[in-house]
């Protein structure tokens, strides 16, 4: 291949089109760019394609979580489990409100909380359980939701990477957001199934959950004061929030995302099923594993070293990065940042998956919009890599 017919493979790439342009285009010819009715327009298609009674759109994920921690009451000297092994959003959050995360180990396949090592981790301090679907595989949400009914205690699902990600239930399949714990949060980030370049979302089945989460968002107000109050009478701020609103500019972009949502999955799937098939008797890379009873919508797609290839995972990445194919390391564990290099920062059980998957994890390129030609180019690369003898183990 020469250098004028190398293809170039993204990790990622957002698909846009007339619609999310035109859209654009209207919100700023009206001259009202903040939250108006696109976010309410999008929160009520949101929560009917996920199944839940109500959405309430923010400025971004991380966003999302510290206000559901908020509005369910946790503050400082209080305790919440959730895993080291994801972005440090997951754990930030948690002291961002004054609270300590404890955390649980993952396990290997679903990447997610594993519930016996949760269990282990409650405490007298424990006030919510934060469970991550990670990579938009679904946590294995039954054991979860018996630990935390049975502790007292609101189970929060980081549903960051997990838009059209599914679980069955009762023998129906239904899609992560319903939500099946207190709340599910949602990310609209750039690497996400869909994107408005920085957003997310809270839904929820308690409309008096909804509520204090709507007043969250928007500074504690009530509602806009009337023009004609009497002068020195209260604006109507009920309690202290902040601003974290979604715009209608952010908004109007994920509305025709959300239209199209099933046929998004549905052709991240078949990529996701083409990988698979590509590395079952791949001798470097092993493909993931659904679990029986939940669909991963693919936001990205993880590979793990074999164990006993002589490959590294930097190895293998720059093997693909010479050939264009961008690639990801494993997920970061916040334990070992420099963040909570403080003992006191934070309470953990042993953690040998979560250290374990980090240095032999590899992610390859998966999004929708992907051309035939890129699709190639990652197949071709695999089945080189595969063929590949490594010198000095990389």
């Amino acid at each position: 291949m020469t250098g004028t017919d190398r293809i170039e493979v993204p990790i990622t790439r957002p698909d846009f089109g007339a619609a999310e342009s035109e859209g654009v285009a209207r919100v700023v010819r009206s001259g009202w760019l903040l939250q108006g009715k696109e976010v309410a327009g999008f929160e009520g298609e949101l929560a009917a394609a996920v199944g839940a009674a109500h959405a309430i759109a923010v400025c971004n994920g991380t966003a999302a979580l510290e206000l559901a921690l908020r509005a369910l009451g946790i503050k400082a000297g209080d305790e919440v489990i959730t895993v080291s092994h994801s972005f440090i959003a997951s754990a930030a959050c948690v002291v961002a409100v004054g609270a300590t995360p404890a955390f649980a180990d993952v396990e290997a396949d679903t990447l997610s909380i594993d519930p016996e090592s949760a269990r282990r981790l409650l405490s007298p301090r424990t006030r919510a359980l934060i469970a991550v679907h990670q990579v938009g595989f679904p946590c294995t949400l039954g054991p979860l939701l018996d630990l935390t009914r049975a502790a007292g205690i609101p189970l929060i699902e980081d549903a960051a990477c997990a838009l059209g990600s599914e679980i069955r239930v009762a023998e129906q399949w239904q899609r992560i957001g319903k939500p099946h714990g207190a709340v599910a949060c949602f990310s609209f980030h750039p690497r996400k199934v869909i994107t408005v370049g920085e957003g997310g979302a809270i839904t929820t089945n308690d409309a008096a959950l909804a509520h204090r989460l709507r007043l969250l968002r928007q500074h504690g107000l009530e509602k806009p004061a009337a023009l004609d109050r009497p002068i020195g009478t209260p604006d109507g701020f009920a309690l202290l929030g902040t601003n974290a609103r979604m715009t209608d500019l952010a908004a109007v972009i994920g509305r025709p995302q959300l239209a199209r949502l099933s046929s998004i999955i549905a052709e991240r799937r078949r990529i996701g099923d083409g990988y698979c098939a590509a590395l079952a008797a791949h001798p470097v890379l092993t493909p993931p594993q659904e679990r029986i009873d939940s669909r991963s919508n693919w936001q990205s797609f993880p590979t793990f070293l074999r164990p006993d290839t002589p490959w590294t995972a930097a190895g293998v990445l720059r093997f693909l990065a010479d050939r264009g194919i961008s690639g990801r390391g494993g997920l970061t564990n916040a334990h070992e940042e420099p963040a909570f290099a403080d003992p006191q920062s934070h309470r953990r059980g042993p953690l040998p998956v979560s250290e374990a998957l980090r240095g032999r994890t590899v992610f390859l390129p998966l999004f929708h919009g992907m051309r035939p030609e890129e699709e190639n180019a990652v197949l071709a690369a695999l089945d080189a890599l595969g063929r590949q003898t490594p010198v000095g183990c990389p």
